[in-house]
């Protein structure tokens, strides 16, 4: 049986409550998975836990045959063009009968325009906790 599993990396954050969020919107992913994802798992690139190589071993110990590497970054900057990159070519070298597929980062995607209007437009922008007044 054929097991793809996703793994979200992001930078990672001093700020534990930021290193949640990326945890819980994994949740999130997870619950609109079909059978045609196996696992969603998260990995930080520093300085929070697990690790990109903890990630992707965490994928492979739990069945993944192949693995989609989806970095949560909107620029593409040298964690993306290079250090994302080499870490997961590290793995795959050393797991060849693991597929790991390094996805293009979040801002390089179509849907991300729509998204940033759909949820600017939303109504639910915030200025200090309070939504911000309605101008004229």
């Amino acid at each position: 049986m054929h097991a793809t599993h996703l793994l979200i990396v992001a930078h990672g954050s001093r700020r534990e409550a930021s290193n949640d969020e990326v945890r819980r919107l994994a949740e999130r992913v997870r619950t609109l998975c079909g059978p045609e994802v196996a696992g969603v798992e998260v990995a930080f690139l520093e300085l929070a836990e697990p690790s990109i190589p903890e990630g992707l071993a965490r994928c492979a110990a739990a069945g993944a045959d192949e693995i989609v590497v989806f970095p949560y970054f909107l620029a593409a900057g040298t964690h993306v063009a290079q250090d994302i990159p080499e870490a997961v070519g590290e793995f795959a070298q050393a797991h060849p009968q693991v597929r790991v597929r390094l996805t293009p980062h979040l801002g390089a995607s179509d849907a991300l325009p729509g998204a940033i209007l759909a949820v600017a437009l939303s109504g639910s922008a915030l200025f200090g906790g309070q939504a911000l007044p309605a101008t004229a």
